[in-house]
Order: C-alpha cells, then sequence, then structure tokens
C-alpha cells in the first residue's frame, strides 16, 4: 500500500472552525477548523473543527483528491457516528528518521463541501482522533476557528507529509465567533488534532504525517 503524508492548509482568506474561502493559491476554511480558500471545517475562521469554502479552483479540471478505502466511522459512546459522512484513515506521525510520534484514526476532508464544514458540528474530539485536510496540489491556506468549541492543533505539511507549520489554536471567546483567529500556512495536507497534541507528542516542523488514502 502507498504511504502518502498529509497536510491541511488555508490561506490569509480565513478559516472558520476550519473553513475557509479564497483562490487556488489562497484559501480559507470554515467553522470549526483551519481555513483555507476552500471551504473547511472549524479551525477556520469559526469554531472548532476545521473547514474551508469553495474556491474557484474547486471548480476547475484538477485532478480528483485522492479518496482513502472505506473504514468503519468511529462513534461516540451513544452509537452516534462521529464523523458521519466522512471516510476515515489512520495517520502516523513520525520523525524523518521513522520514530513514531504519535497516531490518530482521521476523518478524511478532501472535498470543497467537506473541507468547509470540517469540525465545526463536532461539539468534542478525542485524543485519539482528527481530521486530515486534502488538496489536490500544494498551496496557500488559511484555517479559522468558525464555530468551534474547543481548541485545535492545526498542522500543514506538503505533497510528501513533510510538516511545515503547526498552529496552536484556542478556542473562541464566549462572544466571539472564531472568524479573526486565522491560522496561514503552506501545503497540501492539513492534520487537525486537539489543541496541544503536537506539544505533549514532541511533534514539531520536520516530522512526517504519513497515512494511506
Amino acid at each position: 500500500m502507498r504511504r502518502r503524508a498529509f497536510l491541511a492548509a488555508c490561506a490569509v482568506t480565513g478559516v472558520g472552525g476550519c473553513l475557509g474561502n479564497g483562490t487556488e493559491s489562497d484559501s480559507t476554511a470554515g467553522p470549526g477548523a483551519a481555513t483555507t480558500t476552500e471551504p473547511s471545517g472549524r479551525a477556520t475562521t469559526q469554531t472548532a473543527t476545521a473547514t474551508e469554502t469553495p474556491t474557484e479552483r474547486e471548480t476547475s479540471t484538477a485532478t480528483p483528491s485522492p479518496t482513502a478505502t472505506p473504514e468503519p466511522t468511529p462513534s461516540t459512546e451513544t452509537g452516534t457516528p462521529l464523523f458521519p459522512g466522512y471516510e476515515t484513515t489512520d495517520v502516523r506521525v513520525t520523525t524523518p528518521e521513522g520514530e513514531e510520534l504519535g497516531s490518530v484514526s482521521a476523518a478524511i476532508a478532501d472535498t470543497q463541501s467537506l473541507r468547509y464544514t470540517g469540525l465545526s458540528d463536532t461539539e468534542s474530539l478525542p485524543e485519539d482522533r482528527g481530521m486530515l485536510f486534502v488538496y489536490d496540489e500544494v498551496g496557500d491556506h488559511t484555517y479559522v476557528m468558525r464555530e468551534m468549541d474547543f481548541g485545535l492543533d492545526i498542522v500543514y505539511a506538503d505533497d510528501e507529509g513533510t510538516i511545515t507549520r503547526i498552529h496552536h489554536a484556542p478556542a473562541p471567546g464566549p462572544n466571539e465567533d472564531g472568524e479573526d483567529q486565522t491560522y496561514p500556512g503552506r501545503g497540501q495536507y492539513v492534520l487537525e488534532v486537539n489543541k496541544g497534541w503536537t506539544t505533549e507528542r514532541g511533534v514539531e516542523e520536520g516530522d512526517v504525517l504519513q497515512f494511506e488514502l
């Protein structure tokens, strides 16, 4: 099986809860995650999950983003799917030498719609869960914390999965929507996990995201 590294990136256009709006090279994510020029989850200009808004490139003839082999969708204690409508993949974070630092089961946001929604509809995130934002190619993106209910680590990675930037984004305040919390970066993949996840595991820029799509 082919390993691919992933990273979700977002441009200054803003990502709410990871939502975004913008052009091909500069996108913002939607609520609940970082934003990119395309809609993503709440980590964009809104709340807890990273999303991004649609961009003009989404309507181009770019090669479709790879989709992961269907796997059972993680469920909460009540039996409700944690990421309804998303496929999942296991993401490992390693040092350049291959030492594993941590891993999560991540929902795959590889379409404009899925990236825009991101984690904005998620009230909380288990430590072993995350969301992987997938783009057709490397680009500049901006994620925002639109409508996010919890803080996130927003990890950008290039086409080889090498981490290029890590943001530690707190949840919006009581009277804030997260739109002003912007987290730019450049990459083809963006991984969103609970705030502090990367720090606790010693993950740094230069480490590698490994996963299969």
